[in-house]
């Protein structure tokens, strides 16, 4: 039989149950009250492969059973019914699903079993294709089954099979295997076992388009409010909600991108765009369900009383500029609702919510201090401050300047550009001379009250945004505000939810400090199978901002990646940490282009070309000032350029598809 209720939901009574998200069955859409209009082309066609009952709402439709086992309402993942397994062998639940078409697929369900030895399954036309022994576990984890490939016609039958204890499981979910499969060897096994746990996981996080699923489902209302067909996305925020949340999307935007997620990334930030309307005052919804049109309800009661906050309307843009890099997709030049957007949330956005301070000769978009529904500075929510102005959110402003400036020269309008390359500068220029003024470490301004107050201290994510923007001036204070922010974050001040400390990577990554995020990006690893502090999240490691950022800062950070699709440029620098000698990725996808790039040390790599038919530049660079610098072993001139204070020694060679090009300095 199933688990004991008694025995078992006793301990785990704070887990909260979550709920069957997608791949609902065939009811008709329904669309949410105060709709987005969707993405360009309407909704999306009919998934190719759709699972009959995933959540087990309808009982036994679509799934077959033997003998000891069933449907059950006593510990259901999400809604209100699960399917159990009795412990002992020969015991099993499956669907078979017939493929419309071609793809590739990864296969997900949470599990939990009373014992070890259980096994979710795949197979292929009768032959088994993947499988995961299932460990004893009495809490719900996330399982999948990763990259299965089916041609039009294949019978793809997905299967629960028993072990030494019960097993329960609920809440299946299809995902369309990603465009790129990126590949990390080292000579450290740590970032190989990291890499390809993250890259896994992330996946799994990634919506089907087409398939019909679950509109606002929370906490409070684990039904919903009836279906519609998800657009291209993946999941961005809790688990246990039925959309993705502009600060998560934001942050996970860079590992989506390693993952060749452009469609999902430009479809994401185009909702976000086109919710920002002037009765908002420019403010985006703060979290929009998977069809890409409606808001979440959770979050959203109206066109004056919904969450926001003001760091999201900026790193959406900056977000913007990067998801450009990395796909060279020119709709984010040329489509309306992008530029507009692009435009409001640096202009009209910022003179709406410019009134609490004097800020003299710059403007500095502000929060009200009166809470998430009435607009706040900050993305630090546990802290009770009346924040007016933030440090997360200046240099978020800050950084959506230099992305709209550099939109603008992409688009070839050098006026705009340098109008804005003057404000990112002006509004640096104040920051570091009064906003701040001359203090660091317990002593740096990180926000001022709606009353005038400047406050100082730990702020978390208002503390870390500053360096991480780049905001704060490079020199001896900036060094100490990082010292003081890895002291804060390692002691009483450390942040109690995962997807907060996700951010300290990027921080120390950005002002080059590879040995301290690496250090952070382990110890987000090593915490993905405790509980997170939300209960009814699950585990860290089914935080989706965990799996996506640590494949961000792999390539960007310890790889030093900079992509640009549009210009056919790949600039690189190694960040390896001490103790990991060499790094190399395989299927690095930039556009329509696929690399291979190898770090061996801070002084030599080797970047391949290997595939697309395009001809690359790649900017090799390497900190400090070199006497000497080789392409492919042949001295050439040594140049050298400062970026944010730091001094590189770089070269510029082109590299051919096929070819493989090696620089090293000496």
């Amino acid at each position: 039989m199933t688990r004991s209720r008694t025995a078992l939901l006793t301990a785990l009574a704070l887990l909260a149950p979550l709920t069957a998200l997608t791949l609902a069955g065939p009811a008709a859409p329904a669309r949410a009250a105060g709709s987005l209009p969707g993405p360009e082309g309407g909704s999306p066609a009919p998934a190719p492969l759709a699972v009959v009952n995933p959540g087990f709402e309808q009982g036994s439709t679509g799934w077959e059973f033997t003998a000891g086992t069933g449907v059950a309402t006593n510990y259901p993942h999400g809604g209100g019914r699960l399917v159990y397994l009795d412990a002992g062998a020969g015991k099993r639940v499956a669907q078979t699903l017939t493929a419309t078409g071609p793809g590739a697929y990864d296969v997900s369900a949470w599990i939990a079993t009373g014992g070890a030895g259980g096994r979710f399954t795949a197979r292929v036309n009768g032959a088994e294709r993947a499988a995961q022994v299932l460990p004893a576990g009495s809490a719900y984890r996330r399982r999948t089954l990763s990259r299965i490939a089916l041609a039009a016609g294949d019978r793809l039958e997905i299967a629960f099979e028993s072990g030494e204890g019960w097993v329960n499981a609920d809440d299946l979910m299809l995902s369309p295997a990603a465009p790129a499969d990126p590949r990390i060897s080292s000579s450290d096994p740590k970032i190989v076992e990291m890499f390809d746990w993250a890259k896994r996981k992330a996946n799994s996080w990634v919506q089907l388009p087409g398939t019909e699923g679950l509109l606002n489902v929370d906490e409070n209302n684990r039904a919903g409010t009836g279906t519609g067909a998800y657009g291209p996305s993946y999941w961005a925020g809790y688990a246990n909600r039925s959309g993705y949340y502009s600060r998560d999307a934001a942050h996970q935007l860079a590992g989506a991108g390693v993952l060749g997620l452009y469609a999902e990334n430009r479809a994401m930030l185009r909702s976000f765009a086109a919710s920002a309307t002037a009765e908002q005052k420019y403010y985006p919804v703060w979290a929009l369900n998977f069809d890409d049109r409606s808001p979440l309800a959770i979050d959203y009661r109206g066109p004056s009383l919904f969450v926001r906050e003001v760091p999201a309307t900026f790193e959406l843009v900056q977000k913007a500029e990067e998801a450009y890099r990395w796909s060279g997709d020119r709709s984010y030049l040329t489509d309306p609702v992008l530029w507009d957007f692009y435009r409001h949330a640096t202009g009209e956005f910022v003179d709406l919510h410019d009134g609490l301070k004097d800020n003299g000769p710059v403007k500095v978009a502000e929060g009200t201090g009166r809470g998430i529904f009435q607009g706040t500075a900050s993305y630090n929510e546990q802290g009770n401050e009346p924040l007016a102005e933030a440090g997360d959110g200046i240099a978020a402003q800050y950084r959506a300047y230099t992305a709209v400036a550099a939109l603008a020269r992409a688009k070839g309008d050098r006026v705009l550009a340098a109008a804005y390359d003057t404000r990112a500068r002006d509004l640096k220029t104040y920051f570091n001379a009064v906003w701040s003024g001359s203090g660091s470490g317990a002593d740096m301004v990180r926000g001022w009250t709606t009353d005038g107050r400047p406050l100082t201290g730990w702020g978390k994510e208002n503390s870390w945004f500053m360096p991480m923007k780049q905001i704060i001036d490079p020199g001896p204070r900036r060094e100490a505000y990082l010292d003081y922010i890895d002291r804060e974050a390692s002691g009483e001040g450390r942040p109690d939810n995962i997807e907060a400390l996700t951010y300290l990577p990027d921080t120390f990554f950005t002002n080059n400090r590879p040995d301290t995020a690496w250090k952070w990006m382990k110890q987000v690893y090593d915490q993905k199978d405790l509980q997170h502090v939300n209960a009814a999240q699950g585990a860290n490691g089914d935080y989706p901002e965990v799996s996506f950022t640590l494949l961000g800062q792999t390539v960007e950070g310890l790889l030093g990646v900079t992509p640009d699709a549009p210009a056919r440029r790949l600039t690189t620098q190694s960040r390896l940490p001490a103790g990991m000698d060499w790094l190399k990725i395989d299927d690095l996808r930039v556009g329509r282009s696929g690399f291979s790039l190898r770090h061996d040390g801070a002084r030599a790599s080797a970047l391949t070309n290997t595939s697309g038919t395009d001809r690359w530049t790649w900017e090799a660079r390497f900190p400090g000032t070199w006497s000497s610098i080789r392409v492919d072993g042949v001295p050439v001139p040594v140049r050298t350029k400062v970026v944010d204070g730091v001094t590189y020694t770089y070269a510029t060679p082109s590299v051919a598809p096929g070819r493989t090009v090696t620089v090293r300095v000496g």
